[in-house]
């Protein structure tokens, strides 16, 4: 969803006139419009129908709102109901373009119906669509199938040129071939979705840069046969000013003032990723293992009881009250403005591709632990680039505490980190250069108006 909201932004700051459309829950969990807003963007909302004996959780619109994975195809289903709603949009408004996300091939049938061109924006790094690879070895149809066992997803796949460490451990290569590749409750796979949205798509642009990787670009333009489009890394605006009204944040960033510059670990996994029990107490033994100081924002699990207090193992809370190196924040925070803040200098996150973009654009050094869909293709990008550290794990994909530390020391403070830190306060010059960014949206806006009949 932010991806989409940021690549919305930016083409209306071009001139473009933009219609945002989403569901109506989806749409209120936008950042508030600034006052600046362009005013060729307008917001649309489209009712997310409700499924018969529908499964999913009242109000449910994103899998934010989901308790468990297995609701996802439930999720897809009633996303596919918003086919005749969209129909009804563009009959109405004549779009010269349909910008559309993967997981929605039947809006492109829309286009096809109503005469307008279509364009897939993958939010997914170059890297990952790269490993997944072109439409036709994703249909799992006749002899191009490629993803038939654990041991094809756990290497480099064979129509990648250069050397290449982006794959998956056998710990996720289990759990991807049967989430991504076998047909669910909705009827079709999410990659026979991705398929037939590229296929039937005129062209793809793609959250990625030529200066951060542009050989896995080139390579993916190469395979589809067609116009892959660098939509730039779209790194959310950094913050002028604090703006912080909430009172316990006040505090929070009270006491980051107080700490040393690029000294304290930013730790945060974000609203997708489900910690078990053993998970959250790994981490936060390993976080004080490594006695470095931190900022936890940490949200409520779904397993955890209302008070917040049984959360965290037994006695953390209370040892971390006396030490002043040391802070958890529950719920949602200001990630933008905590990461912002002079005194942060590393980040401990799951990998999600937004997040990497947030961290790097401020040079901090990055700690991997991923844990869903392309987190660890991420990963193994970032670390390729030298610009993570990715925390080990075992062949069941648990992590110990000791585990948990040893990677936070290396990369923070460590000797065999000092080529990381170097590094990412290069490539900040990069993706915080909102002049590259420009350029991007510049050609991407040139090529959808050659494209207008």
């Amino acid at each position: 969803m932010m991806p989409f909201y940021q690549l919305a932004i930016a083409l209306a700051d071009s001139g473009l006139h933009v219609s945002y459309i989403s569901t109506p829950k989806n749409t209120h969990r936008l950042p508030k419009p600034p006052q600046n807003l362009s005013p060729n963007i307008s917001f649309v909302s489209l009712p997310l129908p409700v499924l018969d004996s529908s499964p999913l959780p009242e109000g449910t619109e994103a899998t934010v709102d989901l308790i468990s994975d297995e609701q996802v195809p439930y999720l897809f289903k009633a996303f596919d109901l918003l086919q005749k709603p969209l129909e009804k949009f563009v009959v109405e408004h004549s779009p010269d373009w349909l910008i559309i996300d993967l997981f929605t091939p039947w809006a492109t049938d829309v286009g096809k119906d109503c005469g307008v061109p279509v364009l897939v924006f993958s939010p997914f790094s170059a890297a990952t669509c790269l490993f997944w690879g072109p439409p036709e070895y994703l249909t799992g149809d006749g002899q191009k199938r490629v993803r038939s066992s654990l041991e094809s997803l756990t290497s480099p796949p064979e129509w990648v040129t250069f050397p290449s460490s982006v794959a998956y451990h056998n710990f996720e290569a289990a759990g991807t071939l049967n989430g991504l590749y076998g047909d669910d409750a909705s009827g079709i796979s999410p990659v026979k979705r991705f398929a037939k949205t590229i296929n039937a798509s005129q062209a793809i642009a793609i959250r990625h840069s030529r200066e951060l990787g542009g050989e896995y670009l080139s390579l993916y333009a190469k395979l589809i046969g067609k116009p892959a489009i660098p939509a730039g890394l779209l790194p959310p605006e950094k913050p002028k000013e604090r703006q912080i009204t909430d009172e316990s944040w006040t505090r929070t960033f009270k006491w980051l003032d107080q700490q040393e510059p690029r000294s304290v670990l930013f730790v945060g996994f974000g609203s997708e990723c489900k910690l078990s029990r053993e998970q959250v107490h790994e981490i936060a033994y390993g976080l004080e293992e490594s006695e470095l100081p931190f900022l936890w924002a940490l949200r409520k699990p779904h397993w955890a009881k209302d008070d917040v207090d049984h959360v965290l193992p037994p006695g953390f809370a209370e040892r971390r009250t006396f030490d002043h190196k040391q802070k958890v924040c529950f719920g949602w925070a200001p990630q933008m403005e905590i990461l912002a803040h002079p005194s942060i200098g590393g980040s401990l996150f799951h990998a999600g591709w937004g997040s990497a973009i947030e961290a790097l654009q401020f040079g901090h050094c990055l700690v991997v632990l991923p844990f869903l869909v392309d987190q660890g293709l991420n990963a193994r990008f970032l670390v390729e680039k030298g610009l993570a550290f990715e925390v080990e794990r075992g062949d069941d994909g648990s992590f110990e505490r000791s585990d948990i530390a040893r990677a936070l020391r290396g990369a923070m403070v460590g000797k065999e980190g000092e080529g990381m830190r170097a590094r990412s306060r290069d490539v900040a010059a990069v993706v915080g250069d909102r002049e590259i960014h420009e350029g991007y949206i510049a050609g991407l806006v040139e090529f959808l108006k050659s494209r207008i009949n």
